[in-house]
């Protein structure tokens, strides 16, 4: 076992000290048990020399001309990226306070000159062993920390995955619940319209050839105004027929934005996807707050039809859109949502993409641009808007999940790309740009 351990202990030490014959004497000692080593005169040439490549361990005299090693030393311990190499001190002062002093400005072990070849060796490899043990500790720690996060994050996943699969199948249950009896209103509108002009005819015949009814018919025809009734009860038929149609078209929007439930890769209609998305956030839309409704503007473009996870890039535009009007819930009036979509030619799209198992057949992407008007955000929360668990709304309201699954489906499943652009008082724009044309490669 030792055979295998003293290879890894052999590490790369800096020798710092003013004489000569001590850097050539420690050098020697450890030189022959295998260590490598390097040496720096005084301690400016000592820190330049770390910073450029940073040692293992470092033996670091404690009187030198310009700057001391105290001085070196909490210069080492100021910087995160040299503050965790262990400083052994060595002097030719062995007073108490000079050792206290050492340990003080971040030394952790002190030898006195003359050097013992056997004390230097042990106190080096003690120091090099406890350095191991330390990293190894710290590996250990964010490896455990990392799989921590993954598994909280792949748990949030699958109960996001769960709540929008319900929203698929509760969106799929109502529009079939709604479907046939709006079929039948439809349907039975245009008959309704016949039969009241045929009996707005009749009433027509009947008042030019008996142009004089009893009294009881002229009471009821003052009554119910048939006149006004012939004139209105188209308008109220179109109404009716206005009105079934709007359901027919959230009946649609629900069957479509149910396919959430889908895992087929195939074409799709991205500005269907956009639109179903905002009949299903049309309640949230209307007049949040007592306040005007959200305005949504369009800019689409002609786009081709993009081979994707329809269900998937639907949950992602329902998140984006769901954030903007959440920013906007409690801002003056205008309040505007634009949304606008082109076709960019990227000269550098990759060809293949191993995080998303996607192969590109072109370079042409969809880009679509989901802009708010709100109040923004600070440059240090848009940098972290898509790590799992980060949020800032109010406890219950979020759960930081929403952007980093959007982030995912784009990314990872997709071999897209997402980002945002924002600025306090600015709003906020995400821009997301999905290929057009990709096939997914066996796992």
């Amino acid at each position: 076992m030792n055979d295998e351990a003293t290879p890894i202990l052999k590490g790369n030490i800096l020798i710092v000290d003013d004489v000569p014959t001590n850097l050539h004497l420690l050098a020697k000692i450890l030189s022959k048990q295998g260590y490598k080593t390097r040496t720096a005169p005084d301690g400016q040439i000592a820190l330049r020399s770390i910073e450029l490549t940073p040692p293992d361990l470092i033996l670091l005299d404690i009187m030198m001309p310009g700057m001391d090693g105290y001085t070196v030393c909490k210069e080492l311990k100021a910087s995160p990226k040299t503050k965790d190499i262990p400083v052994i001190f060595i002097s030719a002062l062995n007073e108490t306070l000079d050792k206290v002093k050492a340990f003080e400005v971040g030394g952790i072990d002190y030898i006195t000159k003359p050097f013992q070849e056997l004390e230097v060796l042990a106190r080096v490899s003690n120091q090099l062993m406890q350095r191991q043990l330390f990293q190894e500790k710290q590996s250990y720690a964010q490896q455990l920390e990392q799989t921590l996060t993954e598994l909280k994050k792949a748990q949030a996943q699958l109960i996001q995955k769960e709540k929008m699969a319900s929203l698929g199948q509760l969106a799929a249950g109502i529009a079939h619940e709604i479907n046939n009896p709006v079929n039948f209103i439809s349907g039975n509108i245009g008959m309704a319209d016949d039969y009241a002009g045929d009996l707005v005819r009749l009433i027509k015949l009947y008042r030019h050839y008996y142009p004089h009814p009893v009294a009881e018919i002229v009471g009821e025809l003052e009554k119910i105004q048939p006149d006004f009734i012939a004139e209105d009860y188209p308008k109220l038929l179109n109404s009716m027929k206005e009105g079934a149609s709007r359901i027919s078209e959230i009946v649609l929007s629900f069957r479509n934005f149910s396919r959430l439930g889908e895992e087929k890769y195939k074409p799709v209609n991205i500005h269907e996807g956009i639109d179903n998305t905002l009949v299903i956030l049309q309640h949230r839309l209307n007049k949040a707050n007592n306040a005007d409704d959200i305005e949504v503007i369009k800019h689409y473009s002609q786009l081709p039809k993009v081979t994707c996870y329809a269900s998937q890039l639907n949950q992602v535009f329902m998140n984006l859109l769901t954030n903007a009007i959440d920013a906007l819930e409690t801002q003056p009036s205008p309040r505007k949502i634009t949304i606008s979509t082109s076709v960019s030619y990227d000269s550098e799209a990759a060809v293949h993409n191993p995080d998303s198992k996607l192969v590109t057949q072109n370079s042409q992407s969809v880009v679509i641009h989901i802009a708010d008007n709100g109040c923004g955000m600070c440059e240090a929360v848009r940098h972290r808007i898509f790590d799992p668990f980060f949020t800032t709304k109010p406890v219950g309201r979020g759960t930081g999940l929403g952007l980093a699954i959007s982030h995912d489906i784009v990314v990872e499943k997709h071999g897209g790309k997402i980002s945002c652009i924002c600025a306090p008082g600015g709003g906020t724009e995400f821009i997301l740009q999905i290929p057009i044309s990709v096939i997914a490669v066996d796992s």
